[in-house]
């Protein structure tokens, strides 16, 4: 059979996933039914193929599979419980909210260790050949909320339809942008890092003290199609930009990497994102990237502790790394080493604040 990374994307693929995996150790027993099994996040997916790729390469048994389902569809996957059938591991593009951990502790999911991997962007692009656009913060919420402050304050349906309406200084063009669905913990960081300190600029927005109000309206994107979710992929994402041209596409820095010659990155608040202004955190839509484990699994799924301290090595995630030419911005070396002592020791998180 060939040793590559098999992406289960059905009940069926499944099931005939389990029936590959007879290269397992004999009479190891396995809480996933196939091997490690991880699941979540389509940013994180390609550094969790990249590491399977290369921990096949020595481990005898089961390839690792990965799903990429969107941070909030893997979590809630993951969270269903322990023992055969259930997921291994989280990839997640932000932390682990306090409801989902709430959901893996109703569910027995009692012992969770997280562990940060790297560092990734936000960025919003277009087609190479495409005009520029020097967004400010206050830009992605003028242009992307569904309702912004009309006159008298109150707040009205989202009337621009071009960014030039928005800000003068941006092209006269269509708002459209295409982005990731409410699953997906690139859209949840998007809303945090972009459009909810956008709206705080906002002297209308920012005068709002009730929260839950507050929030509502920074992070509720428009539904008349000038955002457009594009689902998971944020592959295709990058193919849309360059077969519609004017439009803007929202995905994560690891994807620009590989697709620098067809897109560009615009400038948020005049930074542009790159690796080095999303370690130091001065590209306002700089994140950190998860992947959450469940120890309940380390003694029942065969190599899923050695998956995972291959995982944090200087090798994968290190600077310099093979994730590092996968896209991912790594750890400073003395938080690599705090991340790789959690995974080597296995220590478990605590609740989430929020």
């Amino acid at each position: 059979m060939t040793r590559t990374l098999l992406a289960a994307v059905s009940a069926l693929a499944l099931v005939g996933l389990a029936a590959c995996g007879d290269n397992q150790k004999a009479g190891a027993p396995s809480a996933s039914g196939a091997g490690i099994l991880a699941v979540g996040s389509s940013t994180v997916f390609p550094f969790a193929s990249r590491v399977v790729e290369n921990f096949d390469r020595s481990w005898n048994g089961a390839t690792p599979r990965v799903e990429s389902l969107g941070t909030g569809a893997g979590i809630q996957k993951f969270c269903e419980g322990v023992g055969a059938g259930t997921a291994d591991i989280a990839n997640a593009s932000r932390p682990m909210k306090k409801s989902e951990f709430e959901l893996c502790q109703k569910n027995g999911v009692t012992d969770i260790v997280e562990l940060k991997i790297g560092f990734d962007g936000i960025v919003v692009a277009t087609a190479r050949n495409g005009q520029a656009f020097n967004l400010r913060l206050q830009d992605l919420y003028l242009g992307l909320a569904k309702e912004v402050p009309g006159a008298n304050g109150a707040f009205v349906a989202n009337p621009a339809t071009t960014w030039n309406q928005v800000n003068p200084g941006l092209p006269a063009q269509r708002i459209q942008v295409y982005g990731p669905p409410p699953t997906s913990g690139t859209r949840d960081a998007f809303l945090e890092l972009g459009m909810a300190p956008g709206a705080k600029l906002i002297p209308t927005l920012a005068s709002i003290s009730d929260k839950d109000r507050f929030e509502a309206l920074a992070h509720t994107l428009r539904e008349d199609n000038a955002w457009i979710d594009s689902g998971e992929n944020d592959n295709a994402i990058v193919q849309t930009l360059t077969r519609t041209p004017g439009s803007l596409g929202v995905f994560g820095f690891s994807f620009l990497e590989q697709n620098m010659d067809t897109v560009k990155a615009e400038t948020i608040d005049g930074i542009a994102p790159s690796a080095d202004t999303i370690a130091d955190g001065s590209y306002p839509l700089a994140r950190s990237l998860y992947i959450y484990v469940k120890k309940q699994h380390i003694e029942t799924t065969p190599g899923l502790r050695e998956f995972v301290l291959e995982f944090m090595s200087d090798a994968s995630a290190g600077r310099g790394g093979y994730l590092q030419d996968r896209g991912l911005v790594p750890l400073p070396a003395d938080q690599l080493a705090a991340q790789r002592a959690i995974a080597t020791n296995l220590t478990v998180m605590t609740a989430p604040a929020k």
